[in-house]
């Protein structure tokens, strides 16, 4: 009998904080071809952020995350401003995604072998989030923002898991987890909605909220390059659990929508009854839904 080896392949989604600089964006994901295939890579001038989508073997797409992590310190500093998401690093976040409960431990060790090495090699303070970490969660290390974050260290509120204590002069911090499969969600409102209306909208209905809905992160965003337009920008932690429809129908009911968009990977099933007549801002399927790069 013939035995077939099992090749485990694996996602990662680091987060860079730039979005605006194409020759900044394309080094970088140069960098992580290096020992990943990149998927997708979407760029937000106005949260002033680049999500990229990697693929790879345990082992392989760590050398590739930290070769891109080498490019992002290289290049970009947090001294200048930086957009209106919340970040703490030049390189932000770096989630090991695994598909399935049978990939969940290679995804763990190649967080840990990467959080290792960006504390080791690139002299950056790591942070886990996550199953890694007791459940901490990223807003609970980027509440107010990057100074708050190097002042907690100092008190020694807040350790790194990995690399220095204090922060990279230039390129923050890092957060590292390993995770199942989210997905980054915005809707942009039609007018006369405004900026105020979206952040009442993310309180409402992100969990914990008065309509909160399980596992939603959410917040306000005001899209300077869409004349002064209002968003509100996502993370759907469960998206089985919880359908974009879903929170389209929740978001309707505060105000009409003008737009929608996936940043990054989904997978199939978050789409489930989605409005057709709402539609996907530069949405490929092809591209950006998780099984067609799996099967």
């Amino acid at each position: 009998m013939r035995i077939v080896p099992v090749v485990v392949v694996l996602l990662a989604v680091p987060n860079v904080s730039e979005g605006r600089d194409p020759e900044v964006l394309d080094a970088i994901a140069d960098a992580f071809a290096t020992g990943a295939r990149v998927l997708d890579r979407h760029a937000d001038v106005d949260h002033h952020r680049a999500v990229y989508s990697l693929a790879g073997a345990p082992g392989t797409l760590s050398q590739g995350l930290v070769a891109g992590a080498h490019e992002a310190v290289a290049r970009i500093d947090l001294r200048t401003p930086r957009g209106q998401h919340p970040h703490i690093g030049a390189i932000d976040v770096v989630p090991l995604v695994h598909v399935s409960e049978a990939e969940r431990g290679a995804a763990c060790a190649e967080a840990l072998l990467t959080a290792d090495r960006l504390g080791g090699e690139l002299r950056l303070p790591v942070f886990l989030y996550g199953v890694l970490a007791g459940g901490r969660t990223r807003a609970e290390l980027r509440r107010g923002g990057i100074a708050n974050l190097a002042a907690r260290i100092a008190d020694e509120e807040l350790r790194p898991d990995f690399g220095p204590r204090r922060l990279h002069p230039s390129a923050g911090a890092v957060l590292v987890c390993a995770r199942t499969p989210l997905v980054a969600f915005n809707l942009e409102l039609a007018s006369p909605a405004h900026l105020g209306t979206a952040r009442e909208i993310a309180e409402s209905i992100r969990e914990g909220g008065r309509e909160g809905l399980p596992g939603l992160r959410a917040i306000a965003i005001e899209l300077v390059s869409r004349e002064r337009t209002a968003q509100v920008s996502m993370n759907v932690e469960d998206p089985l659990a919880l359908p974009l429809a879903v929170i389209v129908d929740a978001v309707s009911r505060h105000a009409d929508i003008a737009a929608a968009e996936i940043v990054g990977l989904a997978p199939r099933a978050a789409l489930a009854g989605f409005p057709a007549e709402l539609g996907l801002r530069g949405f490929d399927p092809a591209r950006q839904i998780i099984e067609n790069h799996l099967d």
